[in-house]
């Protein structure tokens, strides 16, 4: 969080401290507790120019949205994976997921609370919907390149293995506390950190690679 300090005539820094206080706000409070009067105390603007910047509390939580889900997709964009085999890509693909996620937990909670709301603000938003379909290109690409290389199976797409990759590496953060609670593990001590992130690697690698079934309903 950005401590208080005198304002500056520096929109694009006051919008960037906007969006971090932001952030913070609506992972710890939800869309419906978090409150402008508060983000606007902690950064150096007024309620009033947060309104001028970003329209209002539902456009600013767009954009928190759009600026969490950007972080991922840039991440994704920066990992060297045209310059290895397929199966070497998707390792570092499915590492960095789950190094983000584990580092970002107000994408985590950011997410979670955008499925409490149904996705009707991601619904709305095409830009949105626009920018995560990067990853989906991505895994395309990888499969693609598994395939040729005579390694991957062809009957998974891009779409099944980001829900593969995504579902292990959120529920980890997600879910951490109940299961802790429930099962007596701590998800986020070291030695388990390690094995968690190698084991995602193996179970995907392993479903990609092994011997396809018939398709239902054929013997």
């Amino acid at each position: 969080m950005p401590p208080p300090s005198k304002r500056t005539n520096d929109p694009e820094r006051t919008k960037r401290d906007i969006l971090e206080v932001a952030m913070q706000e609506f992972a710890r409070e939800g869309y419906s507790g978090a409150r402008v009067d508060a983000i606007a105390a902690q950064t150096r603007t007024s309620k009033r120019m947060i309104y001028y910047y970003f329209g209002g509390k539902e456009q600013l939580y767009l954009a928190v949205l759009e600026e969490a889900y950007r972080s991922i997709r840039a991440l994704e964009d920066q990992l060297d994976i045209e310059s290895c085999d397929a199966r070497e890509g998707l390792r570092r693909l499915i590492e960095a997921t789950f190094d983000h996620d584990e580092r970002n937990p107000s994408f985590i909670r950011l997410v979670s609370i955008e499925n409490i709301h149904h996705g009707k603000h991601l619904k709305q938003n095409l830009q949105l919907r626009q920018l995560n379909a990067s990853v989906i290109a991505t895994l395309d690409g990888i499969l693609a390149r598994g395939r040729s290389e005579g390694v991957f199976r062809d009957d998974v797409d891009a779409i099944d293995l980001h829900l593969a990759i995504s579902s292990y590496c959120f529920f980890r953060v997600a879910n951490r506390h109940t299961f802790g609670a429930l099962f007596d593990r701590d998800l986020s001590e070291p030695s388990m950190l390690a094995k968690s992130r190698t084991q995602i690697v193996e179970m995907i690698l392993a479903w990609l690679t092994a011997k396809q079934g018939p398709s239902p309903g054929r013997q």
